[in-house]
């Protein structure tokens, strides 16, 4: 495995893996920004929580997998 296969912009895993990324780093800014009411904080954590495992899911199918030449 080569973490250099994480980089292949034109495989939609990439930008799948982008977005999941953007996603939990705006819960993640929202937690610590805003003031929630306990139920909404729990939420937004469980989605950052969940858009991180999807990101990490993401990048192991792009270092899993040859790139396209």
């Amino acid at each position: 495995m080569k973490l250099g296969r994480l980089w292949q912009p034109q495989h939609p895993v990439f930008w799948m893996m982008v977005v999941f990324n953007v996603l939990s780093s705006l819960c993640a800014w929202a937690l610590r920004s805003l003031a929630l009411p306990y139920p909404v904080m729990l939420l937004v954590a469980l989605m950052a929580l969940g858009n991180v495992a999807c990101g990490l899911w993401c990048a192991w199918r792009l270092v899993a997998t040859e790139p396209k030449p």
